[in-house]
């Protein structure tokens, strides 16, 4: 890694107070062109990754992989870590581990050949148009409609909620194809150019600043049946793969807002670490960080030898949350109005994007009400919700 040229991170422990910049925010807060400039790096990381032969170690050789245990992944990205790499951006991580790996299980030959190599690249960026204003936390009772033309689909509906749609160049997409079926079985799926004619993308600008997120509004697109994703009427079950890989991409993600070392700093700076409160609240974090890494080895461990995440990773995911939640309230007890005041202070009001940040990821990705209710489901075993549209056709459906 030392001929990349790129600077270390400091190592854990070393937050410093009072230097450099300081970010601690859930989700970006730039504006259009940083953002495009951070993606634009992003995308020359992966590119450079993915020629030297590390950027899908996992990855069969058809695709530009090595074919490699999970464990070279994680080896490789535990020396990445150490280094000053761009900084995360939602879309990236759709595109590498949400969308590629589903087209890699459920596409075509075709859709395989001209899809998966651009993504792994970084050449092209994939977003997720799933969510709908009007189906909220039911995704499964989307509206929008796609009608059979011959050899294309005709789409017309709204989807939102759909981080980076904007630079994007493909969606996956999710539409109502048969009406006259219960919800769950008439979906079908399809991978949509977003330069398509009717296809509008509106930012929507966020409490904590940024514009991540987008409305999609769709208005009689002309799609190929090529690009149709699976078949047709098993939308639902595509779906169900990508959020599984949702899913199993949050129960991993330790590195959104702030750190425990960023928020010991804070503490120490202002005083606060002497306080018994304050005290508790810094040992909620310490101790969920390093639970965090005990549960993060073991789903290591289960990926190594070949045993999939499933219904664990809703677990991860509340807990992530959770912790996430718990920075917040000792970053409130310490700041207490610095935290709501930009008085150009170093390290103060920019906590300010962790709090505003951390309630969108009790949504994103699956509300906390869906987790709990995939857990006592499949984890624990207990008795279905009662679900009075089960065996209905959807048009029937009040909404």
């Amino acid at each position: 890694m030392e001929s990349t040229g790129l600077p270390r991170r400091r190592s854990e422990g070393e937050a410093a107070w009072g230097e450099g910049e300081h970010d601690v925010s859930v989700f970006h807060n730039l504006d259009h062109e940083a953002e495009r400039a951070l993606l634009g790096r992003l995308q020359d990381w992966q590119r450079r990754k993915f020629e030297a032969g590390f950027g899908a170690l996992t990855w069969p050789e058809e695709y530009g992989g090595r074919g490699l245990p999970v464990a070279y992944e994680d080896a490789f990205a535990e020396v990445e870590g150490r280094y000053e790499t761009p900084r995360a951006h939602e879309l990236f991580s759709v595109t590498l581990h949400l969308i590629a790996p589903t087209i890699r299980l459920l596409g075509t030959p075709q859709q395989r050949e001209r899809l998966i190599r651009p993504l792994l690249a970084g050449r092209e960026l994939a977003c997720q148009l799933f969510s709908e204003p009007e189906a909220g936390s039911d995704l499964a009772a989307l509206g929008t409609r796609a009608v059979r033309d011959g050899d294309s689909w005709v789409v017309t509906g709204q989807k939102v909620w759909s981080s980076g749609a904007q630079f994007a160049q493909w969606g996956q997409l999710l539409a109502r194809t048969d009406p006259d079926v219960p919800k769950h079985a008439g979906i079908t799926a399809f991978m949509v150019p977003m330069d398509l004619p009717g296809v509008e993308v509106r930012p929507l600008r966020q409490m904590s600043g940024g514009t991540s997120f987008n409305e999609v509004f769709l208005t009689e697109v002309r799609v190929p049946d090529a690009l149709r994703l699976g078949q047709v009427g098993q939308g639902w079950q595509v779906a169900l793969t990508t959020l599984g890989f949702e899913r199993q991409a949050s129960s991993a993600n330790e590195h959104v807002g702030g750190t425990w070392e960023q928020l010991l700093a804070l503490a120490r700076w202002a005083g606060a670490d002497r306080d018994p409160l304050v005290r508790q609240g810094l040992a909620r974090v310490a101790i969920g960080q390093r639970l965090a890494r005990v549960a993060n080895a073991r789903d290591r461990s289960d990926r190594e030898n070949g045993r999939p995440l499933g219904a664990v990773g809703s677990v991860r995911k509340l807990q992530w949350v959770r912790r996430m939640l718990a920075v917040s309230e000792v970053a409130r007890d310490v700041l207490g109005p610095r935290l709501v005041v930009d008085s150009g202070e170093w390290g103060t009001y920019s906590w300010s994007q962790h709090v505003l940040g951390v309630p969108g990821y009790r949504i994103a990705g699956g509300s906390d009400e869906i987790q709990r209710t995939i857990i006592a489901e499949r984890l624990l075993g207990l008795p279905p919700e009662p679900r009075e549209d089960r065996d209905k056709p959807w048009k029937e459906v009040r909404r």
